[in-house]
C-alpha cells in the first residue's frame, strides 16, 4: 500500500501527518510494555508522546480523529487507557496500597465529574437553542442571558480530560522520588479544579433557566418586523453545508440593498449565519416550518428564490405574495431551465438566452412568466479594455463541480483537469486555480484530481523560485488577518452561540458599507501584490472573490456553468472544455455560452493555438462573437440591469397588492403573508 493510499485510508493530508499517526500508535503500544517491565522513564516518555501527538492531530488531521471515533477509539477512551496504564505502572513499582486506592478513587471521581459536567453542559446548550436567529433587528429588549464564558463552554471535553495531567504527573514524580507527597498534591489539584469547573457551570445553568419562552421570542421579533414592514423577501435554503454555499445569497445582497422596496432575508439553516456577508438588511433564520408560519410578514409582496430546494414549498404556500425564481447564476446547466421552476409566478433571467433556454422546456414555462432583468451583481467586473496584462499570461481555471448526479456532471476535473494543468505549465503561463466550493463532495475522482492539481502548482511555484513571493506573503499575512477580522465584525460574525448572536443583534449603521468596500479593496490589493507576477495561486476561500479573479485573468478556462456567463461581461477571451469531444457545431448548438468561446478538446491539443489569443499581437478572432453574445446572455447595457431588476420588483409588488385588494373587495379576507394569517397549520404540515 502506497503512502498516498494509506493517507487516504487514515484521512491525513501527507507524510508528516502520517508520521504523527504512527507516533500516536507507537506511544499507546509502548504504554503497557513500559508499565509491565516496569520502566518509569520509558513510560513517562511514551505518555508525553501520546498527550502531545493526540493534541496536534486534533488540529492538523481532524479527519483522522473522526475515523478513530467511528472505531470507538474516542478521546475519553484514549485518556482512560492512559489512566489504566499509569495505575498498572504504579502497582508494578510497588506503590503503597493507600496510594493506589487514592489514585483509583481520584481518577474515578474525575471521570464521574466529567460525565456530570457534560450533562450540565448539554442542558445549558439545549436551553440556549431558540426557535430563530436574527441579525440587523434590535433585540436588546429580549432578556437573553449572556453565553457562559468560553473557558467553561467551548471545547469543554478537551479541557476536562486534560485535568488528569496533575494527577498523572504527580504520581509519576512520586514514583521517581520514592515519596508520595507529589502524588497527593496532584490528586488534590485534579479533583479540586474539576469540582470548581462543575460548580461554575451549575451557576451558569441557573442563569439559562431564565431564557425567554418561544412566544416571547416571536413576539419581539414580530414587533421589530412590524415596525420595519418588509415588502420583498429573499428566501434561501441550501442543499449541502459548505463554507461558500452562501454565495448564492451573498451575490444578491447589494442588489437587494438598492431596491425601492424594503427587503428582508429569510434563511432556513442555522449554519447560514456563519458565512453571510455584510448587510444592513434584516435577516431571520427559521429552521422549522411551523415556526416560519409565526413570522409577521403581512407586508411582503414579492419573494425571491436564488435556489431550488425542497424547503421552498414552506414559503411558496403563501398565496398573498408573488414568488420569483432568480437563481444564482445564468448557465446552460439543467438547473437554469428546470421544469420545477413552473411553480413560481415569474422567472427572472439575465437576457434573451435565459428566455430561450426556458422555452426549450416545452409545455412547462409560459413565456409571459419570464422577465429579463440582467445581472446587477456584475458591476465589479472590469472590461477587457481596462485590463493591464502582466509579464506572463494569467489563465484562470475555474472548473465546476461533479453535480448531484452523473446526468448533471459537467466538470472537466475528472477527465482532463490534471493533463490540462500540466500542459498549461509547459506553456509558461501563470495559473489561478479556483475550483467550485463543492468539488469532491460526491466524487472521489474529482477530489483526487483537485488534490493533484494543487500539488502540481505548488511544485511549479518551487521551481520558479517563488521564495521572495513566499516571504512577501508571510509578511502580509498579519495585515490580511487584521482586515479579515474587521470584515467579519462588519458582517456581524460575532462570537458566541445562536442565542448570543440574537442577544447582540442591533440595527446596523448603513455607513459601514463604505468601510466594507474600502477594506475589501485593500485586502485584494495586498493579496495580489504580495503574490507577485509569476506565482500560481490556488483560491479556496471567500476572498479573493471570483470577480476579482476575473479581473486578474487574461483568459478563463471553465466548464458549462454560470461562471462562464458572468465572465462574458468582461469581454475577455474564454475557453469552454469539451470533455466529450463533441463536434464543434453540435457543442455550440447545445450550449449558448459556447457562441463566443474557444473550445478545448479532451486531449488539450488546441491549447497552444488558443493561448495565442492572449499573447502579442493578440490575434483574437472571437472578439466580435463575444460582443454579440454578451447582450444575448446578459441583456443590454441600457437601461442598467439594476434599473431593470428594480422595475421588475416594483411591477410585481404592485400586481400583488392589486390582486390582494381585489380579493378583499370581493370578501375573500385580508389575510396577510404571515403564516399565522395564511394557514399556519398548512405550512406546518
Amino acid at each position: 500500500m502506497t503512502i498516498r493510499r494509506l493517507c487516504g485510508v487514515l484521512r491525513v493530508r501527507g507524510a508528516a501527518d502520517l508520521l504523527l499517526v504512527l507516533l500516536l500508535g507507537a506511544g499507546f503500544a509502548a504504554l503497557p510494555v513500559f508499565a509491565l517491565l516496569p520502566s518509569l522513564w520509558g513510560f513517562a516518555a511514551a505518555s508525553a508522546v501520546t498527550y502531545l501527538v493526540d493534541e496536534v492531530l486534533h488540529s492538523r488531521a481532524p479527519g483522522f480523529v473522526r475515523r478513530l471515533a467511528t472505531l470507538q477509539l474516542t478521546r475519553p477512551l484514549r485518556f482512560a487507557v492512559r489512566t489504566v496504564m499509569v495505575l498498572a505502572l504504579a502497582s508494578r513499582m510497588d506503590a503503597p496500597d493507600e496510594v493506589l486506592v487514592a489514585a483509583l478513587a481520584v481518577f474515578s471521581a474525575h471521570f464521574a465529574l466529567m460525565m456530570l459536567y457534560t450533562a450540565v453542559h448539554h442542558a445549558v446548550r439545549r436551553r440556549r437553542v431558540l426557535p430563530l436567529v436574527v441579525r440587523n433587528l434590535d433585540m436588546s429588549g429580549l432578556p437573553v442571558p449572556k453565553q457562559p464564558p468560553a473557558v467553561l463552554y467551548r471545547r469543554f471535553l478537551r479541557k476536562l480530560l486534560h485535568l488528569d495531567l496533575p494527577a498523572h504527573a504527580g504520581l509519576l514524580a512520586a514514583l521517581a522520588a520514592g515519596t508520595w507527597g507529589p502524588a497527593y498534591a496532584g490528586f488534590a489539584l485534579t479533583v479540586g479544579v474539576t469540582v470548581a469547573g462543575v460548580l461554575a457551570l451549575l451557576g451558569q445553568y441557573r442563569r439559562v433557566r431564565r431564557m425567554p419562552a418561544r412566544d416571547e421570542v416571536f413576539a419581539e421579533v414580530n414587533r421589530q418586523l412590524a415596525g420595519y414592514r418588509p415588502e420583498v423577501a429573499l428566501y434561501f435554503s441550501f442543499a449541502s453545508v459548505s463554507r461558500d454555499f452562501m454565495y448564492q445569497v451573498n451575490m444578491w445582497i447589494e442588489t437587494l440593498e438598492q431596491l425601492d422596496l424594503r427587503p428582508v432575508i429569510i434563511l432556513r439553516e442555522r449554519a447560514s449565519f456563519r458565512y453571510l456577508s455584510r448587510t444592513w438588511i434584516p435577516v431571520v433564520c427559521v429552521p422549522k416550518a411551523d415556526d416560519l408560519a409565526e413570522l409577521e410578514l403581512s407586508d411582503v409582496r414579492v419573494v425571491l428564490y436564488p435556489g431550488n430546494a425542497g424547503k421552498n414549498v414552506h414559503m411558496l404556500r403563501v398565496a398573498e405574495a408573488k414568488h420569483v425564481f432568480i437563481g444564482h447564476g445564468d448557465s446552460d446547466k439543467l438547473a437554469s431551465s428546470n421544469r420545477v421552476s413552473k411553480v413560481y409566478d415569474e422567472i427572472w433571467v439575465a437576457g434573451r438566452a435565459g428566455r430561450d433556454r426556458y422555452q426549450r422546456v416545452r409545455h412547462a414555462i409560459s413565456d409571459s412568466a419570464i422577465v429579463e432583468v440582467g445581472r446587477p451583481q456584475l458591476s465589479p467586473i472590469r472590461l477587457h479594455a481596462e485590463h493591464t496584462p502582466g509579464p506572463l499570461p494569467v489563465v484562470l481555471y475555474a472548473p465546476t463541480w461533479e453535480g448531484w448526479s452523473d446526468d448533471d456532471c459537467h466538470t472537466s476535473l475528472i477527465p482532463m483537469g490534471v493533463p490540462l494543468i500540466e500542459k498549461l505549465l509547459a506553456e509558461n503561463v501563470r495559473v489561478i486555480y479556483k475550483p467550485h466550493p463543492l468539488t469532491g463532495k460526491r466524487s472521489a475522482e474529482a477530489a483526487a484530481a483537485d488534490k493533484a492539481i494543487r500539488e502540481l502548482l505548488r511544485a511549479d511555484n518551487e521551481q520558479r523560485g517563488a521564495a521572495e513571493a513566499q516571504t512577501a506573503v508571510a509578511e502580509a499575512k498579519p495585515r490580511l488577518q487584521e482586515i479579515q477580522a474587521r470584515l467579519d465584525e462588519l458582517a456581524g460574525r460575532l462570537g458566541g452561540d445562536d442565542a448570543e448572536q440574537l442577544r447582540e443583534s442591533r440595527v446596523p449603521d448603513r455607513a459601514g458599507a463604505a468601510e466594507w468596500q474600502e477594506l475589501r479593496a485593500e485586502w485584494h490589493r495586498i493579496f495580489w501584490e504580495t503574490r507577485g507576477p509569476v506565482r500560481h495561486n490556488v483560491i479556496l476561500k471567500q476572498l479573493p472573490s471570483l470577480y476579482e479573479c476575473f479581473n486578474q485573468a487574461d483568459i478563463l478556462i471553465s466548464d458549462v456553468s454560470s461562471v462562464v456567463a458572468d465572465f462574458v461581461a468582461s469581454l475577455k477571451p474564454y475557453v469552454l472544455t469539451n470533455a466529450q469531444d463533441l463536434p464543434d457545431d453540435d457543442f455550440r448548438a447545445t450550449y449558448t455560452t459556447a457562441g463566443g468561446a474557444y473550445l478545448l478538446d479532451r486531449d488539450c491539443t488546441r491549447l497552444p493555438e488558443i493561448l495565442n489569443a492572449v499573447r502579442p499581437p493578440h490575434t483574437d478572432p472571437m472578439t466580435l462573437d463575444r460582443r454579440t453574445l454578451k447582450e444575448y446572455v446578459l441583456g443590454p447595457d441600457h437601461p442598467t440591469s439594476m434599473e431593470r431588476f428594480n422595475a421588475a420588483a416594483n411591477a410585481l409588488a404592485e400586481r400583488a397588492a392589486a390582486e390582494r385588494a381585489e380579493r378583499e373587495s370581493e370578501g375573500g379576507g385580508s389575510g396577510g403573508a404571515s403564516g399565522g394569517a395564511s394557514g399556519g397549520a398548512e405550512l406546518a404540515a
